[in-house]
Formats: C-alpha cells, sequence, structure tokens
C-alpha cells in the first residue's frame, strides 16, 4: 500500500511538470514585466472557444503521451483524496491550459498583437506537416480539419509571441553562483558521538565514504543534489564551502547529525538546467502579479459536451503525440 501511494505521488509530480512543459517549453507560461501597463476592462464579454475538433487535436497529443509511458491502464489510476480518476485531473488540466490560451488571445488582441506574413506561412506550412502525419486512425479520433489545425497552431503561437513581447525588458540572468548545484554523499546519524566517530574514521585517508554512508547512515539516500538556496544556511553554509573531494566536519541540521563529502563542487549540466528553471520562475512571479488580475475580468471557461463524453482509452489505434514539439522546432528554434 505504502508504495502504491509513493508511485502514484509520484505519478501526480510526473504530471504537473509535464504540463508544466507543456507551457513552459515555449515560454507560454503567461509571464509578463511588471512594467508593462495592461489595459484592464471590467465588463468581460462571451467568448467563443474551441470547437470539439480542434480541442480534440490537443487532447489526443497529450492522450498519446501518457500512453506510451504508462498505457491505457493509466486512465483509472486515482490521483487525489478524493479518488478522481487520472483521465478526469488530465482532461481538466487542459482544458484550464486551453481557457489560458484563449485568454491571452483576448490580451494579444486588445494589445493589437498581429501576425507577419512571414508567421502566418510558416505557421501553415507547420499545420499542413502536422495534418499529413495524421493517419487515419488520428483523424477518425479527432475528426480536425487542416484548418483546426493551423487554428490552434496559430492561437498557441500568438500566445507565445505576447509572452515575448511583454517579457522582453525581464531581467532574467541568474548567476553561476545563484544556481550553482553540487554532488554530495551524506552520513546522517541522531546523536553527535556516533557523528563524531564516522567522522574520525571517514576522514583517514583512503577511507571509503561511501560504503561507511550505505552502512551506517539513517536517511535511505547517500548520494544526492543540492542546489544552492533548496535548504537553509545551517546545511548550505558548511557543505557548499568544500571543494571536491572534502569532507564537512559534523553538523546538526533538522534534528540529525550530518556528515557530508563533497564528490562535485560543480554539477555543469545540473546548474544550467537549474539556471533555466529559475529564470522561469522569476518570469512567472512577475506575470502573476499582473495577468492574475486581468485573467479575473477576463475568465475564460472551455465549456461544450465534449468533456463529458470523451474517453481516453477509446481510439486505440490514435498515436499522434508530437503538437507541440513540432511547433517547438519550427517556431521557436
Amino acid at each position: 500500500m505504502k508504495n502504491q501511494r509513493t508511485e502514484t505521488k509520484r505519478l501526480i509530480w510526473r504530471l504537473r511538470m509535464a504540463m508544466l512543459a507543456f507551457l513552459a517549453a515555449s515560454q507560454i507560461m503567461f509571464l509578463t514585466a511588471c512594467s508593462v501597463n495592461i489595459p484592464m476592462v471590467s465588463d468581460s464579454a462571451d467568448t467563443e472557444g474551441y470547437t470539439d475538433a480542434q480541442t480534440m487535436l490537443i487532447i489526443a497529443t497529450e492522450r498519446n503521451r501518457y500512453r506510451q509511458v504508462y498505457t491505457d491502464q493509466i486512465w483509472n489510476v486515482e490521483v487525489s483524496e478524493d479518488k478522481t480518476p487520472f483521465q478526469t485531473y488530465l482532461l481538466e488540466q487542459i482544458r484550464t491550459f486551453l481557457g489560458e490560451v484563449k485568454s491571452m488571445n483576448l490580451l494579444a488582441d486588445e494589445q493589437g498583437l498581429t501576425l507577419t506574413s512571414q508567421e502566418r506561412e510558416q505557421l501553415k506550412q507547420l499545420a499542413d506537416d502536422y495534418y499529413n502525419s495524421l493517419t487515419d486512425a488520428d483523424k477518425a479520433y479527432t475528426k480536425a480539419t487542416r484548418d483546426d489545425v493551423y487554428t490552434m497552431y496559430e492561437a498557441y503561437h500568438r500566445a507565445n509571441k505576447l509572452v515575448d513581447e511583454l517579457t522582453k525588458d525581464v531581467n532574467l540572468e541568474i548567476s553561476d553562483s545563484e544556481a550553482r548545484v553540487i554532488q554530495v554523499q551524506e552520513i546522517a546519524v541522531s546523536n553527535e558521538a556516533k557523528a563524531q566517530e564516522l567522522y574520525a574514521k571517514v576522514a583517514n585517508e583512503g577511507a571509503d565514504f561511501a560504503a561507511t554512508a550505505r552502512k551506517e547512515s539513517e536517511n535511505p539516500d547517500i548520494e544526492v543534489s543540492v542546489g544552492r538556496g533548496e535548504r537553509d544556511a545551517v546545511y548550505e553554509e558548511p557543505v557548499f564551502a568544500l571543494e571536491a573531494g572534502e569532507i564537512s566536519e559534523p553538523f546538526v541540521w533538522q534534528g540529525k547529525w550530518y556528515v557530508v563529502k563533497c564528490v562535485s563542487d560543480f554539477d555543469e549540466d545540473a546548474t544550467l538546467e537549474r539556471k533555466n528553471n529559475l529564470a522561469l520562475q522569476r518570469k512567472n512571479q512577475a506575470f502573476r502579479s499582473i495577468y492574475d488580475s486581468y485573467e479575473a475580468e477576463h475568465r475564460v471557461e472551455i465549456d461544450g459536451a465534449i468533456w463529458n463524453k470523451v474517453s481516453l482509452s477509446d481510439g486505440a489505434d490514435c498515436t499522434t503525440s508530437d503538437f507541440f514539439e513540432r511547433y517547438h522546432e519550427m517556431m521557436r528554434e
């Protein structure tokens, strides 16, 4: 039972991360700078959403990405305390996403944002290429036309272009020091005397720190990556001062005594990834200070019977899963 709960939590986390990637990979986090003057309109008019076929293009590509990893057994897995099936959760995330895409397009209209003829031609080529890649089973499941594909790519691109325009002056520079990630091995025990004893042992030249950690540490994970700012100063002050190969003297953190060996004092790949994540967080914080107010005045509900009738277990032969990947390759690289 415990393992099942753990796996369910991991599944929810992967879903959330995938949905963030779904938005953030092309900067459609709906982010903006605090200095941008966005007009607010108090009376929100009714807004037309997307057709069933247009909606199914997004549902199909996300459905098939999860099927490839988890198979169709995933749809009935309960992912919350109220026993919400994964299918319901995923559909609600997609519904929310489409609402935000529509809201951003409304803002693009207010800002007078238009696409160039070159962009329109690129989007047309993209839509043609994607539509031509669909199998008969894909078309039967989505019921989408070539024009439906173009409409969704255009909406997605306009939202991305708006984000680019509104965030062009945002400072997203993250230093290596701020984003630095190190690799360490840890020994964690409950009392100081034991920690001092183990420190004396592993501090000897030629001692096998990892073997001692596996045998003595009370924590199951002895090899961890730590990013600057992820833990408090009590841990980071002694650990981030280490150079590769050095071992900290015992210190107490969160009720346990730690002896830590620095394996790598700068993980270049992990640091670069963290810099990108921190930049997105910074953009998100800047955006939320404005967009939450805008969205409250321009709330878009993506309605329609499709949300109650669609079944992700239907259309077994539908395999399309690269709607967004194709967009990133052509329009965002």
